[in-house]
């Protein structure tokens, strides 16, 4: 079982086509699963990045 370290939520946005028609769409995170000392974590790309950096000292 991971642990979700994030509070980030999904972005709501319009796709816009040729003709102005506008439809709703979700812009979904990049989730990844990052195991930091035998612990697994669920986390976005961004904040996996930023964990391994500041374990890697």
């Amino acid at each position: 079982m991971s642990k979700k370290i994030t509070s980030k939520s999904p972005n709501s946005a319009k796709n816009v086509s040729h003709a102005h028609n506008r439809t709703n769409k979700k812009q979904k995170l990049n989730f990844q699963y990052v195991t930091i000392n035998g612990i697994k974590f669920k986390t976005t790309a961004r904040e996996a990045r930023i964990l391994r950096k500041l374990t890697s000292k």
